[in-house]
């Protein structure tokens, strides 16, 4: 079957409400030199999309100014970062054996070419996502996946959440045999967060609330800790050794009651602020005991290898807690920001 020259899309003109996810048709894209063309079998959301539609990022000194991931988004924009489809063209000097190939779209733009660049951007919000029957994307960031046996749906959901909760661990070096707390534990990357850490032979502490702690408990957690209440005090009582690795997609207030439960030598790793991000802490918790405060954004190329690894062989298996049809990319971001889910919500084109 040849490749259309027209597709629907749901892309936004402006920062906003739900009410500018605008589905519309538009070309297919060619792909450019070095780049292929993928027809898009699911996309994940994310709580950057809701952030970018909404302008949420900030800047550097201004942090209520509205703005995408890495700053002023060119619009219209396609938005969509967690892409699982097929190869069904290439541009100039990229593997024609590509073609037919099921494949994950690593969605970062990179600072560079090596395996431990970092990412300055991001596909939906610095480039066209995967809201669309069609993405391109460069070859390099295409993994082959025709051999796994997860889905399109669950291999959907693991570039943000998955990579973005891989990179965490691997910036905060989580061993085996350690005590890693996950806060934020029922969302896309906490539940992530959960499953990888387990993988890794970690003993993991979670924090959810009440309705949510038997799935998070059922994704691998040892214990779960309700936020509803004493949060330091129930993980104080769960892990009195300390806690080795906190792994923190919250931040705000929990960061400074938290960093004292942290053992000699402890990292706490953010990679979110659903909590807020204006933070105060005793800094003294802080070099006092050799602890490490470390920010980390999205993966590297060799974070996203890995993660492509475990995919390849199952060993991780990504919860799909609803699905929708593109045009419905509106209701789809709300039933996200009501956080009343479990897993990754999926659009299908």
């Amino acid at each position: 079957m040849g490749v259309p020259e027209r597709m629907r899309a749901v892309r936004i003109a402006r920062h906003g409400g739900p009410e500018v996810l605008e589905p519309v048709e538009v070309a297919v894209p060619a792909p450019k030199a070095g780049e292929v063309l993928v027809r898009v079998g699911a996309v994940a959301l994310n709580n950057t999309d809701l952030w970018t539609r909404e302008g949420a990022y900030g800047r550097p000194g201004d942090p209520k100014a509205a703005a995408g991931w890495r700053g002023p988004i060119d619009f219209p924009r396609i938005q969509g970062a967690d892409v699982a489809g097929r190869v069904v063209a290439v541009g100039a000097g990229a593997d024609e054996r590509l073609i037919g190939r099921r494949v994950v779209v690593d969605p970062a733009i990179y600072d560079g070419d090596g395996p431990d660049a970092n990412p300055v951007g991001l596909m939906g919000s610095e480039r066209d996502g995967g809201y669309a029957e069609y993405v391109t994307a460069p070859a390099e960031r295409v993994h082959d996946m025709t051999e796994s046996p997860l889905t399109d749906d669950q291999l959907a959901t693991l570039p943000t959440a998955y990579g973005t909760a891989l990179g965490m661990i691997e910036r905060g070096r989580l061993g085996a045999g350690e005590t890693a707390l996950v806060s934020g534990a029922s969302g896309g990357v906490g539940l992530a967060l959960v499953q990888l850490a387990r993988a890794r032979g970690a003993r993991v502490l979670a924090v959810s609330s009440g309705p949510k702690i038997d799935a998070v408990r059922a994704a691998g957690a040892h214990e779960v800790v309700d936020r509803a209440r004493d949060v330091a005090g129930q993980v104080r009582a769960a892990a009195p050794e300390g806690v080795d690795v906190a792994l923190d997609v919250v931040a705000g207030e929990l960061v400074g009651e938290g960093l004292p439960l942290l053992r000699e030598g402890g990292r706490w790793v953010v990679a979110g602020a659903l909590g807020g991000y204006d933070v105060t802490f005793d800094v003294r918790r802080l070099y006092l005991h050799n602890t490490q405060l470390i920010g980390s954004s999205m993966h590297t190329p060799a974070h996203f290898g890995l993660l492509m690894d475990l995919a390849r062989r199952a060993a991780i298996r990504p919860v799909v807690a609803a699905t929708f049809p593109l045009d419905q990319a509106a209701r789809a971001q709300e039933e996200l920001a009501r956080r009343g889910h479990v897993g990754k919500i999926v659009l299908h084109p």
